[in-house]
């Protein structure tokens, strides 16, 4: 008997740093953009009572389902990350000036990133994953802090946390515990594992 063949794999998401961690790891992905109102969706989840990784989730399954109903025959996956530190909910920066206040108040404290992967196929959730790692940020000088967004410049507003571990802000923090890769945005290895499962990819 004939094996089936591989679903399509399409990403919900304009995000050049998650495309380029599935096009590293050998995956055959296309990148659909899925554009959903992130800021509103994330106030109503707080006013509502929801918590960080239910919210994570809703908006990665919000751009799953925004493809899955173009591609009802692809694999979609999509995928969300908020930033926590104590009980505020930090954005992706509108411009630079942001960016600096944003870090600013993250200077010297700890935050969580946490990071929501999912899997919708034939238009419901088939998988999910949800990582936490956690980030301190070390009590940089003003002076490190404005020769950092010069050099980094408008990438920064594409970060929830104002900065790109795989870049110079790797020089912002004293200590990082959890999963590099959802650091970056995507919880890769949970998602290789299920993709495998899923026939998706060879065992």
């Amino acid at each position: 008997m004939p094996h089936a063949a591989p679903p399509r794999l399409i990403l919900a998401s304009a995000s050049t740093a998650r495309l380029a961690l599935l096009h590293g790891a050998g995956l055959a992905v296309e990148a659909h953009p899925a554009h959903v109102d992130e800021a509103e969706i994330k106030a109503a989840a707080q006013a509502d009572g929801v918590g960080p990784d239910d919210a994570a989730l809703l908006i990665a399954e919000l751009k799953a389902a925004r493809i899955a109903r173009r591609e009802p025959d692809a694999l979609v996956i999509a995928a969300d990350q908020l930033l926590i530190a104590g009980e505020e909910w930090f954005d992706k920066p509108p411009n630079l000036n942001t960016a600096r206040a944003q870090l600013l108040a993250l200077r010297g404290r700890a935050h969580t990133l946490v990071t929501a992967v999912l899997c919708q196929r034939g238009g419901a959730r088939i998988w999910h994953h949800v990582a936490r790692p956690s980030l301190t940020m070390r009590d940089f000088s003003d002076e490190f802090l404005d020769a950092y967004l010069t050099a980094e410049g408008d990438a920064l507003t594409a970060c929830v946390g104002a900065y790109r571990l795989e870049g110079m802000g790797v020089q912002l923090f004293d200590r990082i515990e959890g999963d590099y890769f959802s650091i970056l945005g995507l919880p890769l290895l949970p998602l290789l594992g299920f993709l495998r499962q899923h026939g998706a990819l060879p065992g």
